[in-house]
């Protein structure tokens, strides 16, 4: 028998490791404990929506519903209403995939923005966008005419707000542009995002009732930090000093769905880095956008956590399109890869920085995807084991459905893109806003 003293040190040597252990497995307390329910519903989602559109076609006298559905479960779920205006708050029961839970601004108030400008980061005018954002309250923020808002600094969001779009031409540009910092509940929608570059070093406001230094910013088009519940849907993102969209220390109940990339070196970031351990609780769904010209690498580029890839459209990259490190899951489902001419260039995917020996366990998977022009995908891992069986239960909407199923990705109305005209006139033109 031990002495008491020993069992004593055994216990705390084992209360400890235990400490140390549960510290690390709470790190992420809002992620899905059951990732391959939530795939399982995504794909549910978009067969629902193609039968129901079968259905209606194939009726005798088809109605004017059924000529607007596409099969895409996010749109057909609000698009088809002829009074969408008239409830706008339904677009927050649209969203699926990991972020399907973000509620944004709804139940709040609206709030309509009506001032372009942003002249004072710590001390923002009501009616400009950067007031609306910080305030306390949930609300759902829509704007009253067509408008670029040049941004002076970071624009920093509170929680559980809805940014709106549609029905109006919103161009977000400028120094900073969008920060997701330590919030949850956030919607961003039918926006034009793009030439954001470096700003800080200064004060700026994030709340009605704080106000604090900030240093220099990467120039991230959307920059996701330490947040959840998050739904990008419908923006068209372009040409940032940094990532279009980065979502880095332990965020995740992410979805970035129906958006338009283009003329861009690092587009997406997934994971900040590879000793990161709260990184292993993200799970980001990336679902019907579409990856196009002048794009180079990153879409996304992931680490640690579950990444569903589903139903994208990816027309053009020059190194590669998926890439890792740090055993990242990957699942990719019904998505159409077309290759460059480069001959050096037809992986879709690239373990960085690690030997084959390492990465050969990693669980990334293709499970229906459409590889086309010498384009192909190096899957590794368990391959059909228990980790995939859900997901493998409900075959993956074809891939050659893309088309109709990416064919409003973007910016919904006019050009789904970013126009270089706005590009020019943002840039150089300060006179505009």
């Amino acid at each position: 028998m031990l002495p008491q003293f020993s069992i004593l040190l055994v216990c705390i040597f084992f209360l400890s490791l235990f400490s140390f252990t549960s510290s690390q497995n709470l790190s992420l307390p809002h992620q899905h404990p059951d990732p391959e329910a939530v795939v399982q519903h995504v794909q549910r989602s978009v067969n629902a929506s193609f039968s129901r559109r079968h259905q209606l076609l194939s009726a005798p006298n088809p109605t004017g519903i059924a000529q607007c559905l596409t099969g895409n479960p996010i749109d057909d779920c609000w698009r088809c209403d002829p009074n969408w205006g008239s409830n706008r708050q339904r677009l927050a029961d649209c969203a699926i995939g990991f972020g399907h839970g973000a509620l944004g601004g709804k139940g709040g108030r609206y709030y309509v923005v009506t001032d372009s400008s942003d002249r004072d980061a710590a001390n923002p005018a009501p009616g400009t966008l950067r007031h609306a954002v910080i305030q306390d309250e949930p609300l759902w923020i829509v704007f009253q005419s067509n408008m670029v808002i040049k941004l002076k600094h970071e624009l920093i969001f509170n929680s559980y707000k809805t940014v709106d779009g549609r029905g109006a031409t919103v161009h977000i540009t400028g120094s900073g542009c969008i920060t997701l910092q330590s919030v949850s509940n956030v919607i961003i929608h039918n926006v034009h995002i793009y030439n954001c570059v470096p700003s800080g070093n200064t004060v700026v406001r994030s709340s009605p009732s704080h106000a604090g230094w900030r240093g220099r910013s990467d120039g991230d088009g959307i920059s996701i930090f330490s947040s959840r519940n998050i739904w990008i849907d419908h923006c068209a993102l372009s040409h940032c000093t940094d990532g279009l969209i980065d979502a880095i220390m332990g965020s995740t109940a992410i979805t970035i769905s129906n958006s338009y990339f283009s003329h861009h070196d690092e587009v997406m970031l997934l994971g900040h880095n590879d000793n990161h351990l709260a990184d292993s609780g993200m799970q980001v769904t990336i679902a019907f956008n579409h990856f196009g010209e002048k794009l180079v690498q990153r879409m996304p580029r992931c680490r640690r956590g579950y990444i569903h890839v589903v139903n994208n459209d990816f027309t053009e990259w020059q190194m590669y399109a998926i890439g890792g490190s740090a055993s990242p899951t990957i699942n990719s489902q019904g998505n159409r890869y077309m290759a460059p001419a480069d001959p050096n260039a037809k992986e879709v995917t690239k373990r960085v920085d690690t030997d084959e020996d390492e990465w050969a366990g990693w669980n990334w998977r293709t499970d229906g995807d459409l590889l086309v022009n010498g384009a192909f995908f190096v899957p590794s891992g368990a391959g059909l084991s228990m980790q995939y069986a859900k997901a493998t239960s409900v075959e993956a909407k074809s891939a050659g459905l893309i088309d109709q199923l990416t064919m409003n990705a973007g910016v919904i109305g006019g050009q789904r893109y970013t126009h270089s005209l706005f590009l020019f006139l943002a840039h150089d033109n300060s006179s505009i806003i």
